[in-house]
């Protein structure tokens, strides 16, 4: 049996509900009531019709009527829902900037609070850098980290990452990730996919993973072979969550490529399973049926050899446009046939056993989302593409060979039957996994950065009735909070924190999408950060409430 802190208790019991004050004496000293709203008040029990009061940052009362406050929201017609929390975000590194510390992507999707750092991205002077430049410049949303072993890995090895610590770099990596805990980390993140992480082995993850058990941390995880090994990456999860005991999360949980389409129900037996033995293991999925995205130039790894074309790949990775000379450049390298085999050999395999995308995914897992030179190719995955007898790789060099524009592909594909499947169990949690989104006509980038959360409430939740709106609201406020051990957010109730999302739920919808994958959502009317609107009436207020969120357990 997993023992857990106090604190996590609440989020465990998935099914506990906070009962509100909501006929008490209105207060008199409100600065602001959200009025006429359709109340979910994310534990997944009904809706009501209620009306909410603030006082500073907390919500102070929940009525009918009797108040007054300084400032009204007009929630008629609309859904009053706690802000909801993002627990798998790349938009945190952005927010540092002044100019983009709004994160209004976000924000138009009623997203409260983003989780920076997720598969292993943050060290300590990272997390120092973020809380300094919220403290001075403040941000359009809460942030939240992990503490992350690629980092600490990077930190302490340097260069020579191949191999297991010594006993001295193993104690070094534990001071770090006590660190990073000690500056209010929400627990412990790897990404196991990429270097260094796809070194180590499981006993140092293990050993690392128990340095936040007496926070009150969990532990999350880019898994470390989610296409060739699907199962046994999320067994991996459960045996350092067990080991460590402490509670896991499987990110963006898919079951990626054709030849694992259907066995995202094996890893949900998994999940039930350690959950009936006590071990709380959960999930976080996008909406998606694709995973990362890229040209088709993005997945081709230049060997060192290649002096002349160091340098070039880099700037060609991501669906939209790209330059031209560079391109040219690259088309040229292509159509000498001596090149060719030593690309295939570390696109496919990677330089010294490092990471490739080819090597990871693979040709049975790659998707073309978007071509305007081979529209017919759309859906098409590329190990279909190559006729008979002809090497797949090959076939993809000729059609960046022969394209003008980009071939856009999704990095892994996912059967839209497995989406659903894995989005109504009611451990799994909704995530971006979702860089900044600017709002512009851009087509470098995923969609899942300006419409996760729009389109699980717009597309699955309105138009398709795959989950009820208040089991939906549930997956995205209280469950993650509970979870990461957030206490007094995503719920709305007296004395929590006053983080408040209210849209139309006829109207809220995605309008990013593979060719646009800037575009902000639709649908969200008012959003409410630390009791002051950031978002009112579909427009920025100028206020910027947002700070750093620490789990601040110090043992």
């Amino acid at each position: 049996m997993i023992k857990i802190g106090a604190g996590k208790l609440a989020g465990l019991l998935l099914g506990s509900t906070i009962v509100l004050g909501c006929e008490g004496l209105a207060p008199s000293d409100l600065d602001l009531l959200i009025l006429g709203g359709t109340l979910i008040d994310g534990s997944g029990e009904p809706s009501s019709q209620m009306n909410v009061g603030v006082h500073g940052d907390r919500i102070a009362w929940i009525g009918k009527d009797g108040a007054q406050a300084t400032d009204t929201l007009d929630a008629i017609g609309l859904v009053v829902a706690p802000g909801f929390i993002d627990v798998h975000s790349h938009t945190v590194p952005a927010l540092i900037e002044v100019e983009r510390r709004m994160n209004e992507g976000v924000l138009r999707q009623g997203v409260t609070t983003v989780i920076g750092g997720p598969d292993g991205g943050f060290g300590p002077a990272m997390i120092r850098s973020v809380i300094e430049a919220l403290r001075n410049n403040g941000s359009g949303t809460n942030v939240a980290a992990y503490i992350g072993h690629n980092a600490v890995r990077e930190s302490v090895m340097g260069e020579d990452q191949q191999r297991a610590p010594t006993s001295v770099e193993l104690e070094a990596l534990r001071v770090q990730v006590r660190e990073g805990m000690e500056l209010g980390a929400l627990g412990f993140s790897t990404g196991l996919m990429y270097e260094p992480g796809m070194f180590s082995e499981t006993s140092e993850l293990v050993e690392l993973a128990r340095e936040v058990a007496p926070f009150g941390g969990i532990y999350d995880s880019h898994v470390r072979n989610p296409v060739h090994a699907f199962v046994e990456s999320d067994e991996e999860v459960v045996a350092i969550s067990e080991g460590a005991g402490i509670a896991g999360k499987i990110g963006h949980l898919k079951a990626v490529g054709l030849h694992n389409e259907g066995r995202i129900n094996d890893v949900i037996a998994l999940v039930e399973g350690a959950r009936s033995r006590g071990v709380q293991i959960v999930s976080d999925q996008y909406p998606y049926d694709g995973a990362a995205t890229s040209s088709l130039i993005g997945i081709i790894v230049i060997p060192p050899s290649m002096t002349d074309l160091q340098g070039l790949s880099s700037g060609l990775r991501g669906p939209g446009p790209v330059d031209t000379d560079e391109l040219g450049r690259f088309r040229s390298m292509l159509v000498n046939p001596s090149r060719r085999p030593a690309l295939k050999e570390a696109s496919e395999n990677g330089i010294d056993g490092g990471f490739a995308w080819l090597k990871a995914t693979g040709y049975t897992s790659m998707r073309v989302v978007s071509s305007s030179d081979y529209p017919e190719l759309v859906g098409v995955y590329l190990s279909e593409l190559a006729e008979e007898g002809q090497d797949p790789f090959d076939t993809v060099m000729d059609l960046i060979a022969g394209a003008f524009d980009p071939v856009n592909i999704t990095l892994g594909a996912i059967t839209e039957e497995d989406v659903r499947a894995l989005m109504v169990q009611r451990w799994n949690m909704i995530a971006s996994d979702g860089a900044y989104a600017d709002g512009s006509e851009s087509s470098r980038g995923h969609p899942r950065g300006a419409g996760t959360f729009a389109r699980f409430l717009g597309h699955y939740v309105r138009e398709e009735g795959v989950l009820p709106l208040e089991e939906a609201i549930r997956k995205i406020t209280s469950l993650p909070a509970d979870f990461l051990g957030l206490n007094d957010r995503g719920r709305i109730a007296e004395g929590y924190a006053a983080d408040l999302a209210v849209f139309d739920k006829e109207v809220i919808i995605d309008r990013s999408d593979w060719d646009h994958p800037q575009r902000f959502a639709d649908g969200m009317v008012h959003v409410v950060v630390n009791g002051v609107p950031v978002l009112r009436a579909g427009n920025l207020t100028g206020q910027a409430p947002g700070t750093f969120l620490s789990l601040a357990r110090i043992p």
